[in-house]
């Protein structure tokens, strides 16, 4: 298996096929033998043994081509405009990148993230999308609440490093378990790679535990939110380089971020996170996620909203497939 493991690293750094391409030809039986028991998937015709073993091993897995072309464009559009205030944002949020705020430049430009975008009648396409839905249910289940969606824009680095994301796990969010019934999907909007700032992965890192999160001290700052965990800067990472259209679906453990983005445009993608239904909340004071319900807290207290971390997160939420049960 560790053989296995070495030669699927060594294709994920030399070649697209290996990270994009979880078919049999490239993620065999073979390399990723039959397993009597799967943890991290469940039993459905979708996926082969031999992806479920992949995402199993890695934490992740790539589709290619999930989302179509024509309405990716779609999506782009719309993030135009309700940058441009062409569109009402209603209850969507704008989120201003730290080395652009004050330069002076507007729309598109300025900013490099909307988030909760659920109720948007243009971009919940994405969420609600039948293929995206579909894979997405091999992770939790038939009763899908959306909880997490978001457009990313990352800007062209200024040169301070800032358009970089830090290593993080995306559970250090969220107050809802179980782990293994979360799952985002995030879909290249156009060609990604080490260039424009792809995703990178620690594979397996998913089998550990929930680190402690916080910001880290660059000299030029650092965006909203962007927490990381600490301890793995030298560690190898696997770059995700997609074509546009392709989906990466991964656990909320797994140890990922992203480059700086070296070309002159901005790299696009849409991002939804997935929970089981059935999924409970959890009461997080003591915890490591103490830091980041506080900081919530106070964004939502500046906005006229006084709620708790639990509220926060339905609030955010929306049912995209089955029934409501607990979130």
């Amino acid at each position: 298996m560790a053989a296995g493991r070495m030669k699927i690293i060594f294709q994920h750094l030399h070649g697209r096929d290996a990270v994009c391409t979880p078919s049999t030809e490239t993620v065999s039986a073979e390399t990723y033998p039959s397993r009597e028991h799967f943890r991290f998937t469940l039993n459905n015709p979708l996926l082969s043994k031999s992806q479920r073993a992949f995402y199993e091993e890695n934490g992740y897995i790539v589709i290619p081509k999930l989302v179509e072309d024509d309405l990716i464009e779609e999506f782009r559009q719309r993030f135009v405009d309700v940058c441009e205030g062409r569109i009402p944002k209603g209850n969507m949020t704008l989120m201003k990148d730290v080395s652009l705020k004050n330069t002076g430049v507007k729309g598109e430009l300025l900013y490099y993230k909307l988030q909760d975008f659920v109720w948007d009648e243009v971009l919940c396409k994405f969420i609600l999308h039948p293929k995206v839905l579909d894979y997405a249910e091999c992770f939790t289940g038939p009763n899908i609440k959306a909880m997490h969606s978001m457009l990313i824009n990352k800007p062209p680095d200024s040169g301070k490093m800032t358009s970089k994301h830090p290593l993080h796990q995306d559970l250090h969010y969220f107050s809802f378990r179980p782990a293994d019934r979360i799952v985002a999907a995030w879909t290249a909007m156009e060609k990604v790679n080490e260039d424009n700032g792809c995703l990178v992965v620690i594979p397996g890192s998913h089998t550990g535990e929930l680190l402690p999160h916080d910001y880290p001290k660059w000299e030029h700052g650092v965006n909203k939110a962007f927490h990381r965990v600490t301890g793995y800067e030298d560690h190898p990472l696997v770059p995700l380089r997609m074509e546009k259209g392709d989906t990466v679906f991964f656990h909320p453990i797994l140890i990922h971020g992203s480059g700086i983005n070296t070309t002159k445009g901005f790299r696009k993608a849409i991002s939804c996170h997935y929970a089981a239904c059935e999924c409970h909340y959890i009461d997080i004071e003591g915890t490591t996620q103490e830091n980041i319900a506080r900081e919530v807290k106070e964004i939502a207290a500046r906005r006229g909203f006084d709620m708790d971390y639990e509220t926060f997160w339905k609030f955010r939420g929306r049912l995209a497939r089955g029934k409501d049960v607990n979130l």
